[in-house]
């Protein structure tokens, strides 16, 4: 043992190691970020997670452009695991992968609105979780006939080309897509420290919005792009003001809902689209929970009926069960009304970007115009160079039989080109041209058929300069090519459009009968609702041992309770969602009721009716913060609040404030202060930390407090004030409220 720590001290007495653990200690966190994550994150965010302007990711392109190579475009399919295998070429993260990438381009999944892979076989569906693929060696595939639009003239320059992985091949930056795929296909991604989430637009409606704006970049663009559309069908809940700000910003969210119908013979709801974001199986989940816990109780059953001819979900309806009131309060509980968060976060020459639906348009038009740009000087280069080896036929046409006599006499093959060079006056590629004529071809009526060809050339030859420079005859072809897929491609609208305004919402209390009852807050944190005729009935309320009441008040059965914790936490339910008990009874546990985090305890409950009113917190260094009600008050159905109240000083009393009342505060040093609540400004804030009310001394406490009526004070006017902060006054004996104990002779 005493070896074994000499050769560790050897070790570690070493200057090198001790040099090189220096080094690795000294180095600065900023240099081991940019060399080791910032690679990383940028891999992540160019190559791998966000979508381009041509809509794709760099999965995407590898996997269209193999199959395009591949000859898939309008030929026979082939097995998915024959091109899964040539993919890797080009994608070498595993077959897994990729095949997962073809699965959700395939018509066959549903997952775009304009699917680019024309599938066979099980591909499984975006709207089941549980209904998995086939293997690849099972199903085939081909390209979609859209496709075409993707690859057109990618092989004229349109874009550029890069390496693969290992040099071997070349693959394009991006695909020259006629159409703004950008904002016909869905898209998501997470990357490091970002992400990107597209819904898809209507293919027509995205190129009648593309032409509009080509010719007016102002143009009114929900006049021809009202909203989003979906290959799952469904609702879009539309609001007018949420769409513009998502248009504008490529931020927000908007509702989608399912669709449904009656079948009154049957007495069976039929649900026959579902929102994008959610799966059969997690709706039928939650149907069963809100079953199983007694919320929705006109369901006798409800079953998963999809087969080929699609999505089926089916609800076996109780006798006199209302189906749209059902359906509204399976909108509001479960996901077949559900949220779809947009972020428009799109790579634009290697950077992210997150853009509204016109600058999406401006920066794929620009794109565009490059790549038919680029198209015509390609056209135009081919013509010229054409147009130059037809004039140097022209020369040979003046005499050919000196060409062959040319030919005939010399004697090296090197110096062929250059004797017609210098016979004729012609270049290089000329003469080249000339050598390498057929036999057969050298008649004066070949020659001249071709030579023809010059005037017709010279004309597209200027046609096509005069288009290179003007940039309204290259929008001129992008319309029109867009006119050409809309009339080919465009397909009417999955997803309906319903106005926010028209829908019929869910109210949680209109079915839930209403009585007055009296409700018991126990110290430990127990609550027992009562009714009235119950409460006559019983005796003496029971606690548990060592428990015992702390408040007691009247509601109703469809009443809010917010209850506040001591971990600066509100939980907000309903007398409803408790049974009706009696005095003998020890209540229900809020803590183990509301879900309460592990050793949090009720500190009040408070009925807030209209949310009219304001909560009066006062804490233990003598300050007190008036919070109006209605900052409690919650839109969306949320059970639970963080930051309820200030946490710099622990809480003492939570008081509710219907009208301005009179307050007594007692400290620890037996003083005590009586103010009036109007003295104290109300806050909007929540977690305000207030304003002094009580000047205590060190070391001093505040330990209570209470309204003037619910305490024993006599001498009032000894401990009121008139403003804030004061000391306040000690307590006289008879202001304690304490008895005191006399013998009684009888």
């Amino acid at each position: 043992m005493a070896k074994k720590k000499e050769a560790e001290k050897k070790k570690y007495d070493n200057p090198n190691v001790i040099g090189l653990r220096a080094a690795v200690l000294e180095q600065p966190i900023t240099e081991t970020l940019e060399t080791n994550f910032m690679p990383y994150a940028m891999s992540v965010i160019v190559s791998r997670a966000i979508p381009e302007i041509d809509g794709f990711k760099p999965s995407h392109r590898k996997l269209l452009y193999t199959m395009f190579k591949m000859g898939l475009l309008g030929g026979s399919r082939t097995k998915s695991a024959n091109i899964v295998g040539q993919t890797m070429k080009l994608n070498p993260h595993g077959d897994a992968a990729i095949y997962e990438t073809m699965v959700r381009l395939s018509a066959g999944y549903q997952a775009l609105l304009t699917p680019f892979v024309d599938s066979k076989g099980n591909f499984g569906k975006v709207y089941s979780r549980d209904m998995s693929c086939a293997a690849s060696r099972y199903t085939e595939a081909r390209l979609s006939a859209i496709c075409a639009e993707l690859f057109r003239d990618i092989d004229r320059d349109t874009v550029d080309f890069t390496d693969n992985y290992d040099g071997s091949m070349k693959e394009p930056a991006l695909l020259p897509t006629a159409f703004p795929n950008v904002l016909v296909s869905a898209n998501s991604g997470i990357a490091a420290g970002m992400a990107s989430q597209i819904c898809g637009f209507n293919l027509g409606e995205v190129c009648e919005t593309t032409v509009a704006y080509l010719k007016d970049p102002e143009c009114d663009i929900h006049a021809t792009l009202p909203a989003p559309d979906f290959p799952t069908g469904g609702e879009i809940i539309y609001d007018r003001r949420e769409m513009e700000s998502i248009y504008l910003t490529g931020r927000g969210s908007f509702k989608v809902r399912a669709r449904w119908r009656y079948l009154q013979k049957e007495n069976i709801i039929e649900i026959y689209e579902i929102p994008y974001t959610t799966t059969s199986e997690a709706v039928i989940d939650k149907v069963a929970e809100l079953i199983k816990t007694g919320k929705v109780r006109e369901i006798n059953d409800m079953r998963d009926e999809t087969d080929l001819g699609g999505l089926r979900l089916a609800i076996d309806l109780k006798r006199g069960a209302d189906p749209d009131k059902l359906m509204q309060k399976l909108f509001k509980m479960t996901t077949l009304q559900d949220a779809f968060p947009c972020n428009f976060n799109i790579l634009v020459g290697g950077n992210p970007r997150v853009m509204g639906v016109r600058e999406i348009l401006e920066e794929w038009t620009a794109w565009r115009m490059d790549c038919v740009r680029r198209r015509v000087f390609y056209e135009l280069q081919k013509k010229k160079d054409k147009l130059h080896l037809l004039q140097g036929l022209e020369r040979i046409l003046l005499d050919i039989d000196r060409a062959i006599e040319i030919i005939r006499n010399t004697e090296l093959e090197s110096e062929v080109v250059p004797n017609l060079m210098m016979g004729f006056g012609i270049d290089q590629i000329q003469a080249e041209y000339v050598a390498e004529i057929k036999l057969r071809n050298i008649n004066r009526e070949y020659i001249l058929k071709r030579t023809a060809e010059t005037e017709a050339l010279e004309k597209d030859i200027e046609e096509l300069e005069a288009t290179l420079h003007n940039r309204r005859r290259i929008k001129s072809i992008i319309t029109d090519e867009l006119r050409q897929i809309q009339k080919k491609y465009a397909a009417p609208r999955k997803t309906a459009i319903v106005y926010a305004d028209e829908i019929e919402e869910f109210d949680e209390t209109e079915n839930v009968p209403d009585y007055p009852v009296t409700v018991f807050l126990s110290r430990e944190g127990y609550l027992k609702k009562i009714t009235a005729q119950s409460l006559r009935m019983s005796g003496e309320q029971k606690y548990k041992e060592g428990d015992g009441p702390a408040r007691s008040f009247e509601a109703n059965n469809r009443s809010e309770l917010l209850v506040f914790t001591d971990r600066q936490q509100v939980y907000k339910t309903r007398l409803s969602e408790f049974e009706d008990q009696k005095a003998s009874s020890l209540g229900t546990y809020l803590p183990a009721k509301l879900q309460m985090d592990e050793g949090e305890s009720v500190f009040a409950v408070v009925e807030p009716g209209d949310y009219r009113a304001h909560l009066l917190f006062v804490f233990e260094n003598g300050k007190a913060a008036r919070v109006e009600l209605s900052a409690y008050e919650t839109k969306t159905n949320r059970k639970k609040l963080i930051g309820a109240y200030s946490d710099k000083s622990p809480l003492k009393a939570l008081l509710v404030l219907k009208e301005e009342k009179e307050v007594v505060c007692y400290a620890s040093d037996g003083r005590c202060l009586l103010f009036h609540t109007s003295l104290l400004q109300a806050k909007t804030s929540r977690s305000t930390q207030g304003v002094g009310v009580m000047a205590l001394k060190p070391r001093r406490t505040l330990e209570r407090a209470a309204f003037l009526t619910d305490t024993p004070l006599q001498n009032q006017s000894r401990y009121r004030v008139r403003s804030l902060p004061a000391a306040g006054a000690l307590l006289k004996p008879e202001d304690r409220g304490e008895e005191q104990l006399s013998l009684i002779e009888e």
